[in-house]
């Protein structure tokens, strides 16, 4: 499609608003789903990065992997176990979701952005004490929960002008590695930074009013509304502990946060810049 000079100066002038609202602010994404397996998506995702940070918005990116994790499993012939959605971690399997989450994964996005003409700086929760954690369950293994975390170095990284690409990979007191589920990690992050918003990006629409028809995304929900709606399980299965982590992130001091369609491209940018919206926002009410 031939866009004319005059509409890209329309275009720009209506996101003027919005990035004079967001300038100088912290936005946390946390990038998983369709939109990091698929390359046309994580190109455009990558693009969205790179131009929010160069009008002015603190972007700040935490990834997961759980898809590379397990296929990297799979070639080294060792079985992915599941209890409750969250992956049994013995110590090989913790060795190798360091080196998928820290080493392929985070270089591979620094390397994209930078290739775009970002500045970018790979970390995991280890670098500086970022994340503090604990073991979550003993039939888990080295499955983490966040105790602390630690904002000194991600704020160091924003204010030389380069966005953070975090792992959530913990330790604790004694030096005990863990894998930390990356929505939980990201709001806990979102809450220390005291960040304006906190984007999580899903292969669903948003919250839905019924499962089963995306055309019945809820726009807007409080806490209270989302925590009903879990109640009576109109939100329900793989949704509620991303539910409930929107919840906690409010409860942290996070001022929004949204729900998005990873599966849409820009949709970060059409969340943040536009009316429109690309999914369901979440305030404290």
């Amino acid at each position: 499609m031939t866009v004319s000079n005059a509409l890209r100066a329309n275009i720009l002038t209506e996101a003027l608003p919005y990035i004079q609202k967001y300038w100088n602010k912290i936005i946390v994404v946390k990038y998983g789903g369709n939109a990091m397996v698929n390359g046309r998506l994580k190109d455009a995702v990558m693009g969205d990065m790179v131009l929010l940070s160069l009008i002015g918005v603190k972007v700040v990116l935490i990834h997961g992997g759980g898809p590379e994790i397990t296929e990297m499993m799979n070639r080294m012939g060792k079985k992915a176990v599941f209890m409750d959605g969250l992956r049994v971690t013995d110590r090989e399997t913790m060795d190798i979701a360091l080196m998928v989450l820290a080493g392929k994964i985070n270089k591979n996005l620094v390397r994209i952005i930078e290739n775009k003409g970002g500045k970018a700086v790979g970390l995991c929760g280890i670098d500086g004490g970022t994340i503090k954690a604990e073991q979550l369950d003993e039939k888990l293994g080295f499955v983490g929960q966040v105790t602390k975390v630690d904002t000194g170095l991600i704020t160091d990284v924003l204010d030389k002008g380069y966005i953070p690409v975090i792992s959530t990979i913990g330790c604790d007191s004694e030096g005990e590695i863990y894998n930390i589920n990356a929505d939980t990690a990201a709001a806990k992050i979102a809450g220390a930074l005291k960040a304006e918003s906190l984007i999580l990006m899903t292969d669903t629409s948003g919250i839905l009013m019924d499962k089963d028809d995306p055309s019945s995304t809820i726009s807007k929900l409080t806490a209270g509304e989302l925590q009903d709606l879990i109640k009576r399980g109109t939100v329900s299965e793989g949704m509620i502990p991303k539910a409930e982590c929107c919840i906690d992130a409010l409860n942290y001091g996070v001022k929004k946060v949204f729900i998005i369609d990873g599966r849409i491209p820009h949709s970060i940018l059409i969340e943040t810049l536009t009316d429109e919206g690309a999914g369901t926002m979440l305030v404290q009410k």
